[in-house]
């Protein structure tokens, strides 16, 4: 891992949270986009180094609108930077961590994504996050 790629906030309703974002932060989102196959529509700010994704449920049976029912709106996961996504879920396969997935998905930002159950650590949901190079965007589909 390289780094923390970004925090992910769930968010009832993404309008009114890029508003209040943009107002915390002092900059706009450069994106939003949906990830139909996850149920959920993203937005993302970046400050420095860092970036922030929110995430809405674009659907009710979304993992997003679950965890929103469960929990409220809050902190969903931590994302971290991989040079090799599959080498990383192979290593951590390996240590014991429980992967949401058996290949990356594609996820929102350009991105091959895949989660490790928040039960294997410490209860916190974190997503691995590698950038698609050009050309290979159905690799892992």
């Amino acid at each position: 891992m390289t780094h923390i790629e970004h925090i992910g906030i769930a968010v009832r309703d993404l309008d009114k949270a890029n508003e209040l974002y943009a107002a915390l932060l002092g900059v706009k989102h450069y994106k939003v986009e949906s990830v139909e196959r996850e149920g959920v529509t993203t937005s993302f700010f970046k400050t420095g180094p860092n970036k922030i994704e929110l995430l809405e449920a674009s659907n009710p049976d979304s993992p997003i609108a679950k965890f929103i029912e469960k929990r409220g709106e809050g902190m969903h996961h931590v994302a971290f930077g991989v040079e090799d996504i599959h080498a990383e879920m192979q290593r951590l396969d390996k240590e014991g961590f429980r992967l949401l997935s058996k290949t990356p998905k594609k996820g929102a930002d350009n991105k091959w994504v895949c989660f490790i159950h928040p039960k294997s650590t410490n209860g916190v949901l974190l997503e691995l996050c590698q950038e698609i190079p050009e050309g290979e965007e159905d690799r892992y589909q």
